[in-house]
């Protein structure tokens, strides 16, 4: 005997979406609403629950075009909307005036899919990356370092500068870049900030250095850095990038996931080739799973990918406060 399903009044050949009312933010709004210090916690956060096996995170696909490349970065866990980022890379426009990574992040309720939220995403893909980085120096780093040293005078090294100060009452924080007149004017944007014509002399007075270049080749030595020192890296250059093979070769590695260790577009250009057994997660440090840093002495490396969780994290945080403001435009969808 057939069984009577008990459903909606309406069939589903009668029910239309109709228009609804879907939050809109700009770059500026988002920027607005995005507090960094809930980030950096966010993140931790979201670093641990990617650990317990409650975020997903599908690998990003790719599409090569003649000038540049697109990337699908989509995420999602219990209690938050379902992120989907577009991001584009395209290094020649930076001669157009125009950023060199643009990106666009949709909010999707995780109970019905409907759209919650259309953002930029250009401002969240550049800050989220620091904030990780950041996030591994204050999880890694000594607590008594003094002084950090960027290297880069790009975005990167510009959300780097504002984050930094959060995590260590540093005496001053360098700014070396292959581009000086750069630097300088970055460095000017921060009371903590100076100039440094010199990387090695920089680095080697180092606890932090955070690399943050779109350099092609090693842009530090592992000679130079000081015992104890914590380096991060946020560049993405293949075939190989900014980060010395050998540093994460022989010092204690860490990781977003072990998906570092795939072929790019997934993975790190660096890291290839290397035994993914002996990294380590931040979530697992986050959880208390694995050890952060175990001696004053050792040298702690931290190479980053950027992945689909921190814009969810970033995206989530920023929604949420624009609500609560009532801020935001609206687009009929």
């Amino acid at each position: 005997m057939l069984q009577v399903e008990k459903r909606n009044a309406k069939a589903a050949f009668e029910i239309t979406k109709g228009a609804r009312q879907v939050l809109t933010l700009s770059e500026a709004e988002v920027e607005h609403h995005l507090d960094l210090a809930e980030l950096l916690d966010g993140l931790e956060d979201g670093f641990r629950r990617l650990e317990l096996g409650e975020v997903q995170s599908p690998a990003r696909p790719e599409i090569l075009v003649p000038n540049g490349f697109s990337l699908a970065m989509p995420a999602w866990r219990p209690g938050l909307p379902i992120a989907v980022k577009i991001v584009n890379v395209f290094d020649g426009n930076l001669e157009l005036g125009v950023p060199n990574h643009l990106a666009m992040i949709t909010l999707f309720d995780e109970d019905t899919g409907a759209t919650l939220c259309v953002m930029d995403g250009t401002y969240i893909t550049g800050v989220r990356t620091a904030a990780s980085a950041v996030l591994s120096a204050r999880m890694l780093a000594r607590k008594s370092a003094r002084v950090a040293t960027v290297i880069g005078a790009g975005v990167q090294a510009r959300e780097h500068l504002r984050l930094l100060p959060l995590i260590r009452d540093f005496d001053h924080i360098n700014v070396c870049s292959l581009h000086p007149e750069e630097a300088q004017r970055l460095a000017a944007q921060s009371s903590r900030a100076r100039f440094h014509g010199d990387v090695e002399k920089a680095v080697r007075e180092s606890d932090v250095v955070c690399l943050a270049t779109h350099s092609a080749h090693p842009v530090i030595q592992p000679q130079w850095l000081k015992v104890g020192a914590h380096v991060s890296s946020v560049g993405y250059h293949p075939p190989h990038g900014e980060l010395p093979t050998m540093l994460a070769q022989h010092h204690r590695l860490f990781v977003e996931t072990q998906g570092a260790f795939e072929p790019i577009p997934v993975g790190c250009p660096e890291l290839a080739g290397l035994d993914r057994s002996k990294a380590t997660t931040l979530g697992a440090v986050a959880l208390g799973s694995a050890p952060g840093r175990v001696s004053q002495d050792e040298i702690t490396v931290y190479k980053a990918m950027g992945i689909a969780m921190e814009d969810l994290v970033a995206a989530s945080l920023a929604y949420a406060s624009a609500k609560r403001a009532g801020a935001g435009g609206s687009m009929a969808w």
